[in-house]
């Protein structure tokens, strides 16, 4: 399947509480436009987390590395929930060394990024004018894959974006003003990048 990747700017922190430690904070912010993709910008609606929230067994990997795993929503070790504010996310580490060397490394800011896998159901698109960059908004998600902190982040890629945007177009459902909106049903697998963590105890 497909995949984009994405880059924000959230803040994570590290805990110790109780003798666990852990990586807590906001994975995705909603309402907030992504940087300049090169041809269009694109932001999270609030609520589109919700259905893949409460059908996805999504696990926390360590580089994607399936053999690295962290924590799963379905023992409670992960958790992720929306708010008012975006997608919460909280992982109790395991008792192993990948996780507390992984610890250390996110503590200090060697670890900067994350990414997550999911499905897009729905999202809108607003077509630009004059010069001005077109517009998605991620509507609704169906299933929440992979959240996993890498060390070496893809280049954002909108390969899937473009083809989603060019079966809209094609389609002619609108014209090219700006303030038209149309809305595409596909599934699209992302690779969601987060860059930034603002760590601290």
């Amino acid at each position: 399947m497909s995949k984009e990747t994405r880059f924000f700017s959230p803040e994570f922190r590290v805990d110790a509480d109780d003798g666990v430690k852990r990586i807590s904070g906001y994975a995705a912010v909603f309402d907030k436009w992504s940087e300049d993709l090169g041809w269009f910008r694109e932001k999270i609606a609030p609520g589109a987390f919700a259905d893949a929230l409460k059908k996805s067994d999504t696990v926390a990997l360590f580089n994607h590395d399936s053999n690295l795993v962290l924590g799963r929503t379905s023992n409670g070790t992960l958790r992720l929930k929306e708010d008012e504010v975006g997608l919460h996310m909280e992982v109790d580490l395991p008792d192993t060394q990948a996780a507390s060397d992984l610890y250390k490394l996110v503590e200090r800011g060697d670890i900067k990024q994350q990414s997550f896998g999911f499905i897009v159901e729905e999202n809108e698109w607003r077509y630009g004018k004059n010069g001005e960059l077109d517009e998605r908004t991620i509507t609704r998600v169906s299933d929440l894959f992979d959240v996993s902190p890498v060390t070496y982040p893809a280049y954002p890629d909108t390969s899937v974006a473009k083809r989603s945007f060019d079966i809209q177009k094609s389609n002619e459902i609108v014209g090219n003003d700006s303030d038209d909106i149309v809305t595409e049903n596909e599934n699209i697998d992302i690779e969601l990048l987060l860059n930034k963590y603002e760590v601290g105890k």
